[in-house]
């Protein structure tokens, strides 16, 4: 019989010692939160055109033509600009007061008349804005870009495609 009694008193400490609390515990509160916004709503309003470029004669290279995403054209000697330019444009709408990154890869252009021949475009513009209005009418902002000629490159339509991607 006492060794029924030892076995129930082993198995009654074994079920009670998760239960002990331990010599060392400690309790603290924590704070949690989180952050709800709307989604963003990006639309394109117009195009980036950076107008005629006509070569100058002579030999030259690196003459870089650019556009400013405030729009403001700078055109070097060695070549001649001419024609209407526009930025690229955009509106963003989202959440009030929250900060949006703007990031646009350089783009590859190519001559419409013959697909081998490309131009490097580097997009200019902002890296975030700041939403002040919520929802409609959003946030708008600019992209420009530049591009490097050299008295070789072949004439033609340069055209090319680029993403235009905002995030929180």
């Amino acid at each position: 019989m006492v060794g029924h009694w030892a076995r129930i008193a082993w198995v009654t400490a074994l079920v009670a010692l998760p239960c002990a609390a331990p010599a060392a515990a400690a309790t603290i509160t924590a704070t949690t939160s989180a952050k709800v916004v709307k989604p963003l709503v990006l639309n394109r309003l117009q195009d980036l055109d950076l107008g005629t470029v006509m070569l100058g004669s002579g030999s030259f290279s690196g003459a870089t033509l650019s556009l400013s995403a405030g729009g403001v054209r700078t055109c070097p000697v060695q070549i001649t600009c001419s024609g209407a330019t526009q930025v690229a444009a955009y509106n963003v709408a989202g959440t009030n007061n929250m900060v949006v990154r703007i990031s646009t890869p350089d783009v590859l252009l190519v001559n419409q008349s013959d697909g081998s021949k490309t131009l490097q475009l580097t997009v200019d513009g902002p890296t975030s804005v700041v939403l002040t209005s919520s929802g409609p009418p959003g946030v708008d902002f600019q992209l420009g870009g530049s591009i490097k000629l050299d008295s070789t490159t072949a004439p033609g339509l340069y055209q090319g495609t680029f993403n235009v991607t905002v995030d929180y």
